[in-house]
């Protein structure tokens, strides 16, 4: 079956809260995020699976749809998102169905649809050209619908389904980032934990919640952050917002992970990593709203009913819910401006010389 969108409404999210669905998605990113506890980026666990190896082959396929769809138009005066991402979409989305399929015969046609779905979406919006934390959340749902229909076994493939898997597709999404300059998704992506991603600060988080020396505050010293950035998820994430964050310290652009940096100890932050992943990510509707069901991610029963969401993206405004502007500041809202990435900043400013008041 094709996945559908749901989450409609605010009665909507509690049901969502509530549901088994939910509950069961929570529990697969904590054995992840639990799997990787201790273990460097390359800790891989052997044997590696066919199935982890055959993911990774999938993903570098679209690695190199990237080299297939260059930005050649307007590459140097735009600080917006690159219109050839929109070929490099079309193209992931045209051979993701036979892709997977032909990966895993044994997989049904309803069960490649749907694995289709959430392999399409974790790479960004087509129209918006942006990225979030609500596409990452795909890719999640993806690796947990591969282990719905067998492909992975969660006591063998857990910890490379992170230190393998996420980790190619982390790799391949900041090379999407950097070449079309995706924006951050909503208006307000720097406000989260960087303009992108979630993931790799909460597995990042369990990865040294055992280690007897690093410390929180330590992604404040250039040296270690150098380090240690090719061996734990969190400092790569800190030396990727380094390089293209250049104005400013981490204090001023990325006052949350300033703020996280306080926290004593690196398991303290795991656990609230995963409390506001659940609260930031999984229970706010502007994000939620485009979250797709399906045969092995159930809709809770009583949310609205099924309506046509192909509009959305027409109008312009690629939204259902009905907007609270009293709560406009709340993270990752969908309203506002368009805001440029701090990538395409970052690039214009080497290109030209002189400061972009964006940063």
């Amino acid at each position: 079956m094709i996945p559908e969108k749901r989450l409609l409404t605010k009665d909507d999210i509690l049901l969502w809260e509530n549901s088994e669905t939910r509950h069961k998605l929570v529990d697969f990113l904590t054995s992840l995020a639990e799997a990787v506890k201790g273990h460097e980026n390359t800790d891989y666990k052997e044997p590696i699976s066919e199935s982890i190896k055959s993911v990774v082959k999938i993903l570098n396929r679209i690695r190199e749809l990237v080299k297939k769809n260059p930005v050649t138009q307007d590459a140097n005066s735009s600080r917006f998102g690159k219109v050839e991402f929109r070929d490099f979409y079309h193209d992931v989305s045209e051979s993701s169905t036979s892709t997977i399929s032909d990966t895993f015969p044994s997989l049904s046609q309803d069960q490649v649809t749907e694995l289709s779905a959430y392999l399409t979406e974790s790479w960004g919006n087509e129209r918006r050209i942006d990225y979030g934390s609500g596409h990452e959340l795909n890719f999640l749902c993806f690796l947990y619908g591969l282990l719905k229909c067998n492909i992975f076994q969660l006591e063998r493939d857990a910890r490379n389904m992170v230190l393998k898997v996420f980790i190619t597709y982390l790799d391949i999404m900041r090379l999407i980032e950097t070449t079309y300059w995706l924006e951050p998704a909503g208006s307000h992506g720097v406000w989260g934990l960087d303009d992108y991603h979630f993931l790799p600060f909460l597995f990042g988080a369990f990865q040294l919640s055992t280690h007897p020396h690093l410390k929180p505050t330590s992604i404040h010293n250039g040296e270690v952050v150098e380090m240690f950035q090719d061996k734990y998820l969190y400092f790569g994430c800190i030396a990727f917002i380094n390089s293209v964050k250049t104005v400013a310290s981490l204090r001023w652009h990325s006052p949350m992970l300033d703020d996280i940096s306080g926290v004593r100890r690196w398991a303290k932050v795991a656990g609230g990593m995963v409390k506001m992943y659940e609260a930031e990510v999984l229970g706010k509707l502007p994000i939620m709203q485009h979250f797709l069901f399906g045969e092995f991610l159930p809709c809770p029963e009583g949310v609205s009913p099924l309506r046509d969401h192909s509009h959305d993206d027409d109008e312009g405004v690629d939204c259902c819910h009905v907007h609270d502007h009293s709560r406009i500041n709340t993270w990752g809202d969908c309203c506002g401006i368009k805001v440029p990435s701090a990538i395409a900043a970052t690039q214009m400013n080497k290109k030209n010389h002189k400061p972009i008041p964006f940063d």
